[in-house]
């Protein structure tokens, strides 16, 4: 897709399958919030989406640890230790996502390749003629004058408060940029994490309890097929795409519903 504006973004929302995927979501969502366990442990619940979160990103991205080892803090994988550090800053760069995006994104990319690449290229998107890896076999990636043009169009679709579903607004920030890959490392678990915030900061899950990133590796063919089919540009590919994201949070919502349920036993 070239740079995308609200106006863009409101016939996305109205695309096939689009609006029952949202309310579908929403509804689980909504039920999640409600869990009366939250009313004294949603930290709880919190940390424990955060922590499943950042692995399942890490595994998209091709990290080899199991959730345990990750808990025990026996996990030495690069992309694991920068998901993490990710996760834990996140609640911190809500308030700056909507104003300084490209400030966040560097942010998000020096949390996420501090193990990964040279200190040098951490938080700068990649110059002409350096690699961008490609987990999930999208081809060449787009030139960096191209990068740069669809980055502006995200800061317009960001800054603008507009009635656009934030699933809607979240999958589009999360596709165009794992479809740029702007760093060339770490890229996916950056573009997760924006998608996440996206949904924090217009309100659909404001303490961040919904690891969604959990739903996307439990669907892991379809996530690469469905952004495939967003790279592509057509409106079907796009509408597929954000029915994915849609239940991809629905997924995770009914995750942290379990852990709720687990919480309420004791």
């Amino acid at each position: 897709m070239n740079a995308v504006t609200a106006d863009p973004l409101q016939r996305i929302a109205e695309l096939p399958g689009v609006g029952e995927a949202v309310e579908e979501t929403r509804t689980v969502v909504d039920r999640l919030l409600g869990h009366r366990v939250l009313r004294r442990r949603s930290a709880d619940v919190s940390l424990e989406s955060a922590l499943r979160g950042a692995h399942a990103s890490a595994v998209l991205d091709g990290a080899r640890a199991d959730l345990e080892e990750v808990r025990s803090g026996a996990a030495d994988d690069p992309l694991i230790k920068g998901a993490l550090r990710v996760s834990g800053e996140l609640g911190q760069l809500v308030e700056i996502w909507r104003k300084a995006p490209r400030q966040v994104l560097a942010r998000l990319h020096t949390l996420a390749a501090a193990d990964g690449v040279g200190a040098d290229a951490l938080g700068r998107p990649r110059a002409a003629g350096e690699p961008a890896q490609d987990p999930l076999g999208l081809g060449a990636a787009p030139s960096p004058g191209a990068v740069a043009a669809r980055l502006d169009g995200l800061d317009g679709l960001l800054d603008a408060r507009a009635s656009v579903p934030a699933l809607v607004v979240s999958a589009i920030v999360h596709g165009e940029l794992l479809a740029l890959r702007p760093f060339g490392w770490g890229d996916g678990v950056v573009a997760r994490a924006a998608g996440r915030l996206t949904l924090i900061d217009r309100g659909l899950d404001p303490k961040s309890l919904v690891p969604p990133e959990l739903g996307h590796r439990q669907r892991s063919e379809e996530y690469a097929e469905a952004l495939r089919g967003y790279v592509s540009g057509t409106p079907e590919g796009v509408a597929a795409w954000v029915v994915h994201c849609c239940t991809a949070v629905a997924d995770g919502a009914r995750d942290s519903l379990a852990t709720c349920e687990a919480l309420k036993r004791g």
